[in-house]
């Protein structure tokens, strides 16, 4: 007993140490990557940047997977377990901004990494280096492999991913995601589906021939009036968003055509599947009232993460092992003034030197990281890369993830990633065991369909 404890301690001490030997590109892959800041389905410097150091360090890389220019699977080892790791690398529009505690946009309504997907993919790809080299080190049997992972911010890219049979040999898939907090509960999503509503109807002078046209964005309004009618009656954790994307061209003008985008999300995938086709009716009544015509098209759709607890407790003690960190002067001045910018923020400053307690939580945002975890044992955590309160998709977080903050946070994700990863290839006991609680929670009649059909990666989505 006492042994096998010592090849177990020996065997994370060397691959922390591989980790550490990674940080330095872990840092330099972080930061061009933040500087690309390139949209889902665009991302194709950020892309290449990843690819080219995971074949530099000895990966197999197929690239172009799923029909999806920037999408790619790294490999490197062989046999079983399989581990996979997923990387993504995708920026959000709008939000450009220096490494500054201050609104300071680099370039005026470009877009920036305020949900922190540049360390995200950086931790990934290092992590996965490091367990490469401890494999081919001990002369372990299995296989790693980095998944990238493009457009997860409304792209669902990894659905496509798994639609295309990429994770049916996989055993367990690691996956992290930037945070104000350091947290590895067991924590479930929302299912979303989404769709754009488009109205046709007929141009007419807006003054001197109303009569003679039709208002495409009367039909926008007609469905966006009975949709909010509707809120009323469905289950109160539903949400349903929307923005109206096209409103016509000009007052004067009955408006030809125009167009709405909604989201519809529930943490059950029946139920979303049911709201959306509810959705989907106000849509045709608006168009039959208006005497317009609509025709809509299903942009994404994403399963609610499946929590895997005997998965998540693995990672929760590993995190406690490793724990936080701590700021340096410099680091604490810029957190300060972050902190004072967020009103009341949730968590005090000092929470990135905790680990916050295990819990099981149902979240209210939405992930294609939910397909990959109905195909397969599916684990996840955040690392405290922005300053305590920091709120995701926000001009703070895009700041501090361009500093070494973001760095601190990412390097803690990495060894975790790594750490455990090493664990499971030692223990084919507890992938069995977590296959099983899989097998129980998505029930033995379970057969995957993506909640956004057969449609082709939308991959103009963001132009």
């Amino acid at each position: 007993m006492l042994l096998a404890a010592g090849i177990a301690a020996a065997a994370d001490q060397q691959v922390l140490a591989e980790v550490e030997k990674e940080r330095a590109a872990s840092i330099a892959l972080a930061d061009d990557i933040w500087a690309f800041a390139e949209l889902g389905y665009l991302e194709a410097k950020s892309s290449e940047r990843l690819q080219g150091y995971l074949s530099d360090s000895g990966f197999d890389v197929e690239s172009g997977v799923a029909d999806i220019p920037t999408a790619f699977v790294a490999t490197y080892g062989e046999g079983a377990p399989v581990i996979g790791i997923l990387a993504e690398f995708d920026a959000l529009p709008g939000l450009s901004q220096a490494a500054k505690p201050v609104r300071q946009p680099i370039a005026e309504g470009m877009p920036g990494h305020a949900c922190g997907h540049h360390l995200f993919g950086a931790a990934s790809a290092s992590a996965g280096v490091a367990v490469a080299r401890w494999l081919a080190a001990t002369g372990a049997s299995g296989t790693v492999r980095v998944y990238g992972t493009p457009a997860e911010e409304g792209g669902s890219g990894k659905v496509y991913m798994v639609r295309a049979g990429l994770f049916d040999d996989v055993d367990v898939v690691l996956h992290w995601h930037p945070a104000d907090r350091n947290d590895a509960s067991a924590a479930s999503s929302t299912a979303n589906k989404s769709g754009r509503f488009r109205f046709q109807g007929v141009a007419a002078h807006a003054a001197s021939a109303p009569e003679r046209g039709r208002s495409a964005l009367d039909g926008v309004e007609a469905m966006n009036f009975m949709v909010n009618l509707m809120r009323e009656h469905i289950p109160e954790d539903a949400r349903i968003h929307y923005v109206i994307t096209d409103g016509g061209d000009a007052p004067n003008i009955v408006p030809e055509s125009a167009e709405v985008y909604y989201y519809v999300r529930h943490p059950k995938l029946p139920t979303v599947k049911a709201l959306f086709e509810r959705v989907v009716k106000a849509a045709e009544a608006a168009a039959l009232g208006t005497g317009t015509q609509m025709t809509y098209e299903v942009m994404h759709g994403n399963y609610p993460v499946l929590p895997n607890e005997t998965l998540a407790r693995l990672v929760d003690a590993n995190l406690r092992r490793l724990g936080g960190y701590a700021y340096n002067p410099e680091e604490q001045r810029f957190a300060e003034a972050v902190h004072r910018t967020l009103g009341e923020a949730a968590l005090p400053l000092g929470a990135q030197s905790e680990v916050q307690p295990f819990v099981l939580r149902q979240g209210r945002g939405s992930t294609d990281v939910g397909d990959v975890s109905w195909a397969a044992p599916t684990v996840g955590f955040g690392t405290a890369t922005w300053v305590p309160g920091t709120p995701a998709h926000s001009w703070q977080a895009v700041a501090a993830g361009g500093t070494s903050i973001g760095h601190k946070g990412m390097l803690l994700a990495a060894r975790l990633l790594a750490l455990t990863a090493t664990d499971l290839f030692q223990d084919a006991g507890l992938i069995k065991r977590a296959w099983a609680e899989l097998r129980e929670k998505r029930g033995a009649d379970f057969e995957y369909e993506a909640l956004l059909g057969e449609r082709e990666p939308p991959l103009d989505y963001r132009l």
